[in-house]
């Protein structure tokens, strides 16, 4: 077990593939680039609000961002050339993907929970708090990526499969076959509706933390029928992750400790050539705090635009604005750390755990609302730069100098990404009301609003505090580092049918494939190497039908 500190450097020796410069990155701002950005940003925030208000769902579309900057830098034009750069690439598929979930999840979805419940007078004040949340959860993930809490040596699976994505386009052969092949099994298996992005993650990620996500989808999909119960229904799954995620919120504050006998041990995550962190605990604690305070100024934000501030005392005032302030960090936290591990960000069920949290302690209607709207504004665009930033880490691995080659090309991603999210904050100011008054607003704030309006009985509440006990229970023993109770609460939570059975499967075949190399005489990295290229073609292929989608939504 190799840690932090002894971790050996990356080659010496820097592939012209993968760097322009020894010292400096792409800029994010370069004509080329920035046009293409620009245009990419605007196909992704289309595709987010189209599918978000039509299925549901939003697709990521970093591969489709990754596959069009391949092809511009093959026309035979000399300025587009420089888009054959794989950094220039990973520029382009980082803001069309941050566009896709800004305009989708952080920005369209939160204005509907006002609109659905019928005060479409707070859709401004309510979108402009979105922005603050949004904007603030770029920031403190660009702070805190690299850490103990968010390391670039976790599973990330999307971002792998961008950067495999990106890497067998340049180099070809052998890999881009694998790759390719995993694409097609990928794209054929989701367009027969079969879950094969779990597949995908399940041979990319924590084989602990992806093992509780798959025994949760499978008790989830299997426990009405066997039992008799509706998990979801009953609130199980929320009960569990209550108790997971205090417990995990307890362990992230741990780890924000400036101890050196507490490093990291990077080989938990199958990375022992991986290069040292760089973001160190102090780093990490001065990001979180940072994040915190910024979110209570949103919260207070929302409070005096949306007239929260004259429908509660002042006691009450400030325990909202504690409240929506904890809320936004906690569930980007989560949302992350579940994103991180298993490829799925379960943002809805989150944000309906802090909805719950708020018709206990009977939050009058409106700052319940806006509560809900300003937390659902954070998560899933923190977990999709951590996607990015794991692409972009992946391609920058043989740079040299590495850690400022690193760092420069990390700001430039968050650069390219803020592009991304400008554009879609165009986007959503123009198309909303065309939208809403189609009667196209995203299920998941009808959910919220008829939930608001229903309210809470006694037996849910002792339900979730019953449930909350064996969710902090398993993620006390599993630690931070495969986090147990809440990738178990997340596959409960998700109950994707088959979805269960895609990451099981693909667990076993790891375990089978590392024995059949091993006595080949392969290493088990070799193993590795051949399953991550195969997990990574599946989720892009998963990624590219989810994309489809929209011919069939429009």
């Amino acid at each position: 077990m190799s840690s932090a500190t002894a971790s050996p450097q990356p080659p010496a020796v820097p592939s012209s593939a993968q760097a322009d410069d020894a010292t400096r990155h792409p800029r994010a701002f370069e004509p080329v680039t920035l046009v293409l950005t620009i245009l990419m940003s605007v196909l992704g925030a289309l595709i987010g609000i189209v599918l978000i208000t039509s299925l549901g769902i939003s697709p990521n579309t970093a591969v489709i961002g990754a596959l069009v900057a391949m092809m511009v830098g093959r026309i035979p034009v000399a300025i587009l050339v420089k888009m054959r750069s794989q950094h220039r690439q990973n520029l382009v598929q980082s803001a069309i993907s941050g566009a896709t979930f800004a305009a989708a999840n952080s920005l369209l979805t939160p204005i509907a929970v006002p609109f659905a419940l019928g005060r479409t007078d707070l859709v401004w004040p309510m979108l402009g708090g979105a922005l603050i949340g949004l904007a603030v959860d770029s920031w403190v993930l660009f702070r805190v990526f690299d850490s103990r809490l968010l390391p670039a040596t976790g599973s990330w699976p999307a971002g792998v499969a961008a950067a495999e994505t990106i890497k067998a386009g340049d180099e070809g052969g052998r890999r881009a076959a694998i790759l390719g092949a995993g694409a097609i099994v990928g794209l054929v298996g989701a367009i027969f509706k079969l879950p094969t992005s779990a597949a995908g993650v399940g041979f990319l990620g924590n084989i602990w933390a992806l093992g509780a996500f798959g025994s949760g989808l499978v008790v989830a999909q299997y426990a009405p029928e066997l039992l008799d119960v509706d998990l979801t229904a009953e609130r199980v799954p929320h009960g569990v992750m209550i108790g997971a995620g205090l417990v995990a919120l307890i362990q992230a504050v741990l780890l924000m400790r400036n101890r050196a006998d507490r490093v990291v041990d990077r080989a938990d995550d199958g990375a022992d050539d991986a290069p040292p962190p760089t973001v160190d605990p102090t780093g990490l604690r001065r990001g979180l705090l940072e994040g915190m305070g910024l979110f209570v100024l949103g919260a207070i934000f929302v409070a005096f635009a949306g007239g929260v501030a004259g429908d509660l005392s002042t006691p009450a005032l400030i325990g909202w604005i504690a409240l929506a302030g904890v809320a936004a960090l906690v569930h980007q936290l989560i949302v992350g750390l579940a994103a991180m591990h298993s490829g799925w960000f379960p943002a809805f069920a989150v944000t309906l755990i802090f909805l719950i949290i708020g018709l206990a302690l009977d939050i009058p209607t409106v700052p319940l609302a806006l509560l809900v709207g300003y937390t659902a504004s954070t998560g899933p665009a923190f977990a999709d730069i951590g996607y990015d930033f794991k692409a972009g880490w992946l391609l920058r691995r043989d740079a040299v100098p590495w850690q400022p080659y690193e760092l420069d090309g990390r700001r430039q991603q968050y650069l390219a990404q803020l592009v991304g999210f400008a554009v879609a904050l165009g986007v959503v100011v123009i198309a909303w009301r065309t939208f809403f008054e189609d009667g196209r607003v995203p299920p998941v704030a009808e959910v919220y609003v008829a939930t608001i309006e229903t309210g809470l009985d006694p037996d849910t509440l002792r339900t979730l505090l019953l449930w909350a006990i064996p969710g902090a229970l398993i993620q006390l023993v599993g630690g931070s580092s495969r986090q147990l109770g809440v990738m178990l609460a997340t596959g409960l939570l998700v109950a994707t049918p088959d979805a269960g059975w895609m990451v099981l499967g693909a667990l076993a075949v790891r375990k089978l494939y590392a024995w059949w190399r091993a006595r080949g005489g392969h290493s088990a990295e070799d193993a590795e190497n051949d399953l991550s290229l195969v997990g990574a073609g599946l989720v892009a292929g998963s990624s590219l039908n989810d994309v489809g989608q929209v011919a069939k939504a429009l």
